[in-house]
This record gives structure tokens, C-alpha cells and sequence, in this order.
């Protein structure tokens, strides 16, 4: 009988929770999590990114990119399940308003690499909207060194 897995604990995913710790290290000079995560506790990793009280938030380096993961904190706050949120447009995260504003942010923080104290409204799956505040935006670097989407993470919301 296979296994049964969390979807944030497949090898994608650890890889993922991997990339995404090791670029805010890259980015920040900071970890994301305390502590010191190596390439062997990847499942450590995983589930430490997914439990952690912050909302993270990646997506991929598409045209249009898709989100790639959310966390526990980050699927509660918007209201969905893993395979729902997993696999949309990031764009739809934010009020259609605010979408453009929410590019151009992104924008800049691509060609920096890294961004700290954005601010700007977001949505949950009903439409309720709310506020994320000083939230850190970088990119994402895989293992190869390339560029490969960028993350985001934030302590400070509320709703509006």
C-alpha cells in the first residue's frame, strides 16, 4: 500500500520549501525560520515552512505565474485548500483593482531581487478583502542558480 502524504511533504514540494528558505537566506542574509535547515532535513524543512504563524506565498517565473505554495497560515487567511490555491494565478490573490498596482510592486522587487515593507490589499476565496503589511518579497533560485519565481511573506494584516 503506497504512502499517504501531505501535499507540502512531497519531493516536489520539500524541494520547494527548500528554494524558497534558502532564497530569503540569499535575499535578506536572514533565515526565514529559526535555526539552521540543511539539504538532508528537507522534510524538516517542508514542515517547518508549512506550520510556521506567517503567511508565505510562491509562484513560479511564468508570464502569468501560478502559485507554487502556500502555507497552513496562508491557506487560512485566504480561505482554501491546498489544491485549490496551489496551481492559480497569483493575480487572483488580489481584488482586480489592485492587480496592477500588486505587478508593479512585483516588478521591482524582480529586478532588486528583494523587497521589504510593501503593503497592499489582498483577497480571500469570498472576496472579503484585507491588508498585508510590511511584507517581504524575493526571488526564488533554484539549484542551478536560476531564477525560477518569487516568494512573499508577511507577519502584519488585517481586514478591511
Amino acid at each position: 500500500m503506497a504512502e499517504l502524504s501531505a501535499a507540502w511533504l512531497t519531493p516536489e514540494n520539500q524541494r520547494w520549501a527548500m528554494v524558497i528558505q534558502s532564497s530569503h537566506q540569499r535575499a535578506f542574509g536572514r533565515g526565514l525560520l529559526p535555526g539552521h535547515i540543511t539539504t538532508d532535513q528537507s522534510r524538516t524543512a517542508a514542515q517547518s515552512l508549512f506550520s510556521c504563524s506567517d503567511p508565505v506565498l510562491a509562484h513560479n517565473g511564468n508570464q502569468d505565474p501560478t502559485l507554487i505554495y502556500a502555507n497552513a497560515a496562508a491557506l487560512l487567511l485566504w480561505r482554501r485548500r491546498w489544491d485549490a490555491m496551489v496551481g492559480m494565478p497569483s493575480r487572483l490573490t488580489a481584488p482586480e483593482q489592485e492587480r496592477k498596482e500588486r505587478a508593479q510592486a512585483l516588478g521591482s522587487a524582480k529586478k532588486v531581487d528583494a523587497f521589504e515593507g510593501y503593503r497592499g490589499i489582498r483577497m480571500d476565496r469570498e472576496g472579503r478583502k484585507f491588508v498585508i503589511d510590511n511584507a517581504r518579497i524575493w526571488t526564488l533560485w533554484d539549484e542551478q542558480g536560476e531564477r525560477c519565481g518569487q516568494a512573499a511573506s508577511f507577519a502584519h494584516w488585517w481586514w478591511i
